[in-house]
């Protein structure tokens, strides 16, 4: 259980700090990357400690990009806005 949540907030939190350091490049948001790192985490599943890893950091990441995922964001620079680590657009 700590390690699901371990890398919950670690998604989240290098999700957000993406944001902020990465917001201006034009490329791949990055739920995309958590989308990827959650099936990874499925297909390593029998690999516990690898697959709960990546499953949980996977959600971390799409969490933390929720707002460009609802909106089908995939490509491009981020929308300027005031950056606030705990909040979700």
């Amino acid at each position: 259980m700590l390690l699901l949540i371990t890398g919950l907030f670690v998604g989240f939190a290098l999700g957000r700090f993406g944001d902020k350091l990465g917001g201006h490049l034009n490329t791949f948001h990055h739920w995309i990357w958590g989308i990827l790192f959650i099936i990874g985490g499925v297909y390593f599943y029998s690999v516990a400690i690898l697959g709960v890893l990546a499953f949980s950091f996977g959600v971390g990441l799409v969490i933390s990009d929720f707002d460009d995922l609802l909106h089908f964001r995939v490509y491009g620079v981020d929308e300027p806005h005031e950056w606030k680590f705990w909040s979700i657009k």
